[in-house]
């Protein structure tokens, strides 16, 4: 049986290592089959230390072809918010909870559709984030999004009854503090676009405020 079958990252994954270690082994991840189609594996990027873990979905086109998260423009957003929000960008550590790029392709060189991973998927991938979490032992953790909240909280996560307000939650055994939110992509799609963006500042402030 091949190993994305199986649909878990858990034999990817090293023992012992830090978060460089983690990356390089996440490269070669084949735990589910999103990893066939997608350009490569988008890992978490920034500091080992930070006080702030932000969690989104999955890559988009631009963090597939750029190997790096949050770099398209919904991370563009995501960085002026956190700046208004009063939570520096690059004291953070980005990460989703899926780490291939899942697209729809009506032809070959026509644009990738981003398509939302499933519950199988993003199991499969939570080894990685469990690692990254072990590892950065965040004070906070933002969550961007119902799929990211479904991921780290189960799938009775609803972003929009909790969004705003500091969760306190035990994950992977460790005690952790979350403050959902939307993700910054929704904003981008929204009809009211600047009251979508005050909403994410307001909600990130709360973040900020929770840090102390």
């Amino acid at each position: 049986m091949p190993p994305e079958d199986a649909y878990t990252a858990e034999p990817f994954v090293p023992d012992r290592g830090g978060l460089t270690a983690l990356r390089r082994a996440a490269a070669d991840c084949r735990g589910c089959p999103l990893h066939r189609d997608a350009t490569q594996t988008v890992f978490g990027a920034g500091k080992a230390d930070a006080r702030v873990m932000l969690v989104g979905e999955q890559p988009g086109d631009q963090e597939d072809r750029q190997g790096k998260p949050f770099v398209g423009p919904a991370g563009k957003l995501l960085d002026r918010a956190l700046e208004e929000a009063g939570i520096e960008p690059a004291d953070t550590y980005v990460t989703n909870a899926v780490k291939h790029f899942k697209f729809t392709q009506a032809e070959p060189r026509k644009r990738r559709i981003h398509r939302a991973p499933t519950l199988r998927e993003m199991t499969a991938c939570a080894p990685w984030l469990a690692a990254e979490l072990a590892l950065v032992e965040p004070e906070l953790i933002v969550v961007l999004g119902a799929t990211a909240g479904k991921a780290l909280l189960g799938s009775s996560f609803r972003v929009t009854q909790v969004r705003g307000t500091v969760l306190e939650e035990e994950l992977h055994g460790r005690p952790e503090r979350l403050v959902p939110t939307v993700h910054p992509s929704s904003v981008l799609r929204s009809d009211d676009r600047e009251a979508a963006y005050r909403g994410l500042v307001a909600d990130l402030t709360v973040a900020a405020q929770a840090l102390g």
